[in-house]
């Protein structure tokens, strides 16, 4: 098949934003005989489409000695393939109306772009070009290297509170991969050889590893059609794809550290080990992480950033994660306020939720805060796109995409109450003060 760009004879056009709302997401889906996972989602209201790939490798599919692997490919695929000059992925897509991104996680790799609807075509040719053969290679990695070495420095070294996640999960983590972060290490990056690069690509960036998500003005047959013109040519991996069975030991005794950082106010950090993702507590947890820090009315905000004065902000995120993640919760201190006064206070009002609960009404306004929530992660194309696809790969099923908001309104407020004294446990938690440079200094 000829794959030039030039080939296509694609029109550019103009972009717009869908207005997107509806209780059910439809879709079909289909499988290629390389593996590759297709699912397609048909929304005529606006002349737009989405199509993304999720790739499931992320930081936890790397070797201890070459991390970062997952997050510095999120880059170097973006290079350009056998068919497209270095350098003029994103120019192509933005030429033509369209926006593109991509990410990385300790899961997943994922790329989209969004574009007038007239070029699905181009979105799939684009894609399938840089699953078929992307560049890899010396002035490529060369390249990528000094891209990742500044982000890095960017967004953690030189950020104040930058390394929060990186010191918390090296330390939440003893044996599983979760315990480095997605950015990885520069020295592992620099170690490794143009080989070792080539076959990580080989390895994971395959049709059998890969979900192919078209949401959008588009037309089923149409489609698959040419989903099958640029997909179907693509060999499937030669390999099994490597997926840790490594089960995290759970931690019986806190883990107590401190941190110099680039910063002049400290903070407080607290973590504790989730289940999977896919557990049925994950929903009770994400209701407890909005109730104790979710906005200006949650209990933490009302009570240690209003009334005592105690916390400048605060935050609880559960990080959820295919193998089991992290329940972080943070403060950074008022001035003059010790980091040991600002941590007890916090851990008195996690007692008051595991021994009284909460009320019907804040239940109910939680309930109502997480249904908002799911609409509007459905009111793009671009979010119904993520939801797909990422309902068919952590999920199994991507009909779960349908089925959140009953999952959420199963958990009741006594679940609340019993994930907070099971999960929030001060024996096996990582606790971490994070204090200025000049703290060190001092001692």
């Amino acid at each position: 098949m000829m794959r030039k760009l030039t080939a296509l004879g694609l029109v550019a056009g103009m972009l717009s934003i869908p207005a997107f709302a509806q209780t059910k997401i439809e879709f079909k889906e289909f499988d290629l005989d390389n593996g590759l996972h297709v699912i397609m989602h048909q929304d005529n209201t606006t002349p737009i489409v989405v199509t993304s790939v999720l790739y499931h490798v992320g930081s936890k599919n790397e070797q201890p000695d070459r991390t970062g692997f997952a997050h510095f490919f999120e880059h170097l695929m973006f290079e350009g393939s056998e068919n497209i000059e270095r350098g003029e992925y994103m120019n192509i897509i933005q030429s033509h109306g369209g926006t593109l991104n991509a990410y990385t996680s300790n899961d997943i790799t994922y790329y989209y772009e969004s574009l007038p609807s007239n070029e699905l075509e181009l979105a799939l040719y684009m894609e399938s070009e840089r699953m078929l053969h992307s560049k890899v290679d010396q002035t490529g990695v060369e390249t990528q290297r000094e891209v990742v070495k500044e982000e890095k420095r960017q967004s953690y070294d030189n950020r104040p509170y930058g390394s929060i996640l990186i010191e918390t999960l090296k330390r939440a983590y003893s044996v599983h991969p979760y315990r480095w972060a997605p950015i990885g290490s520069l020295d592992d990056l620099n170690a490794a050889s143009i080989e070792e690069f080539q076959q990580f690509y080989k390895d994971f960036y395959v049709p059998n590893n890969a979900t192919l998500t078209i949401a959008g003005d588009i037309d089923y047959a149409k489609t698959e059609e040419w989903v099958k013109k640029y997909f179907s040519e693509i060999p499937k991996g030669t390999k099994e794809i490597y997926r840790p069975d490594i089960t995290e030991p759970k931690k019986t005794a806190e883990i107590r550290d401190i941190v110099y950082d680039n910063i002049q106010i400290p903070a407080v950090i607290q973590a504790y080990n989730l289940p999977p993702k896919t557990h049925k507590d994950s929903y009770a947890m994400s209701m407890l992480s909005t109730y104790l820090t979710g906005g200006n009315s949650s209990l933490m905000t009302k009570e240690l950033v209003d009334k005592q004065q105690k916390a400048l902000a605060l935050a609880a995120i559960p990080l959820d994660l295919e193998d089991g993640g992290i329940f972080i919760m943070y403060g950074i201190t008022n001035m003059g306020v010790e980091p040991k006064d600002l941590e007890t206070e916090i851990d008195k009002l996690v007692k008051q939720v595991q021994e009284e609960g909460i009320s019907d009404r804040d239940f109910e306004k939680l309930q109502n805060i997480m249904e908002n929530n799911i609409v509007s992660g459905n009111s793009s194309m671009a979010g119904v796109a993520e939801n797909l696809a990422e309902a068919h790969v952590i999920y199994g099923n991507t009909n779960y995409v349908n089925k959140v908001m009953d999952a959420y309104g199963q958990v009741t407020k006594e679940d609340l109450q019993r994930v907070a004294k099971e999960y929030l446990t001060l024996d096996g938690r990582v606790v971490l003060y994070y204090l200025p440079k000049s703290a060190e200094a001092a001692q």
